[in-house]
């Protein structure tokens, strides 16, 4: 699918814990497939560099050069993960310098409820609980500096898979 593409383009999954955001994204880029970067929050944060998320995380610095590194390297960038807008707004204001126009930006705006409906059927449900998640949440935490398309939870994946792509596509040409 790649091979239709033009430009390098980025695609930013933000959201709430347990809103479906990797998901998302690993069914992308088996769909993109070769030359399709996944940058994962969780990833980053919490298994390379064990630091705890917030103003001026360590993992900062190493998101902003992954997001370089993959505009330089890849032909589609997905960059997942709660992003709270405040926190990482110097990473949105650099992938706009970076990639411009070609930016595809999806909230995850899913109730509550419904994040940990999802979060009790996942790998690594017992690693934190319905309380954590509760003092993490961050109610429409929508950002200025990208546009920013809203999925909601009446979506099923399949379908957001498909809009994502189409858009992608309809707008690589």
């Amino acid at each position: 699918m790649g091979d239709c593409l033009r430009t390098n383009k980025l695609i930013i999954l933000r959201g709430n814990s347990g809103s479906g955001k990797t998901t998302i994204a690993k069914e992308l880029q088996q769909v993109f497939g070769k030359n399709t970067m996944l940058i994962s929050q969780d990833v980053i944060r919490r298994d390379m560099l064990k630091v705890k998320d917030g103003e001026n995380t360590k993992a900062l610095p190493l998101l902003e050069e992954l997001l370089r590194y993959g505009r330089k390297h890849s032909e589609i960038v997905i960059l997942e993960g709660i992003l709270n807008a405040e926190w990482y707004r110097a990473l949105f204001e650099l992938a706009v310098a970076l990639y411009g126009k070609n930016i595809y930006a999806y909230y995850f705006d899913i109730p509550f409820e419904e994040t940990v409906k999802r979060h009790k059927t996942k790998p690594n449900c017992n690693d934190f609980s319905a309380e954590d998640m509760q003092r993490w949440w961050n109610e429409k935490d929508y950002t200025s500096v990208l546009y920013e398309t809203r999925i909601t939870a009446d979506q099923d994946r399949e379908s957001i898979v498909r809009d994502i792509c189409q858009n992608i596509i309809s707008n690589g040409k």
